[in-house]
């Protein structure tokens, strides 16, 4: 391997990469919980435990939603921005997001307050990804918003209206049904890691797992006459049929046809 070349981070694993990649898509792209992909990769021949799958995710998590945010076209010039409280251990905090007018998430932030300061931390953490101002930013009445867009966005036109918002306050639903699967967030710092990666979009380096091994059929049953007779399908069985195979005769075959007895020539 030359000096330049990328090092795999899944070498020393005992799964090939595909696998792992899969496990770690479906956990994060659909509301699947750690033995829900268990069972699915079981399913198509792979037999992993979900620790393994739990520590895959917290391994290449990130770094696949990073992958797959890479291909992704570039981000709209009118950001949403709202917020929504969720409960971790008992506590209440904040879940910041972000999206453009397509509904692509672009950030989000867990945060135990909701004054200028988060808000704030919010703007500073789109401005240094997205590397641009947005053009029109639509928020909620809450002041924080315009505290903290009059310090760093001061020519950006700003947008407050309940009902102009819909579209981040519906982007919070599938984190809503993911909580509830999860049965809640254990830390903030494992919500943000989660939220930060889901949901993951679709892949388009996707490869298929093989698909589940196949009963095989009999073997060939030699006949009385030197015929094979074998099954051709479930279907045929289940009708009674059968196809029968005729072996060629040796002499097509090249071989020579060994005298009877008896059948000498008559004088």
């Amino acid at each position: 391997m030359s000096p330049g070349a990328a090092k795999s981070p899944y070498i020393g694993y005992r799964f090939p990469a595909e696998v792992i990649s899969q496990a770690v898509w479906l956990y994060f792209r659909f509301p699947l919980s750690l033995r829900m992909v268990e069972e699915m990769l079981a399913a198509r021949g792979v037999i992993v435990g979900h620790e393994t799958v739990r520590q895959w995710t917290l391994r290449f998590g990130q770094e696949s939603a990073n992958r797959i945010r890479r291909r992704l076209p570039r981000a709209g010039d009118k950001w949403h921005l709202d917020e929504v409280a969720i409960k971790i251990a008992g506590v209440q905090h904040w879940l910041w997001r972000a999206v453009d007018q397509s509904g692509m998430v672009l950030d989000v932030l867990v945060q135990s307050r909701r004054d200028k300061r988060a808000a704030e931390r919010l703007l500073r953490k789109l401005l240094k990804r997205q590397c641009r101002a947005p053009r029109v930013m639509v928020t909620d009445k809450l002041p924080s918003y315009g505290a903290a867009k009059k310090d760093l966005m001061p020519g950006v036109e700003h947008r407050r209206h309940k009902g102009l918002n819909d579209r981040a306050e519906n982007s919070h639903q599938p984190t809503r049904r993911r909580e509830r699967q999860m049965q809640r967030f254990k830390s903030a710092g494992q919500a943000q890691r989660f939220l930060a990666a889901f949901p993951l979009g679709p892949r388009s380096d996707q490869q298929p797992l093989p698909s589940p091994s196949r009963p095989r059929h009999r073997r060939p049953v030699p006949s009385r006459k030197g015929a094979c007779v074998r099954d051709v399908g479930r279907g045929e069985r289940r009708r009674g049929r059968r196809r029968v195979v005729i072996a060629p005769p040796p002499a097509a075959r090249g071989e020579s046809v060994p005298a009877r007895q008896g059948d000498g020539a008559h004088a």
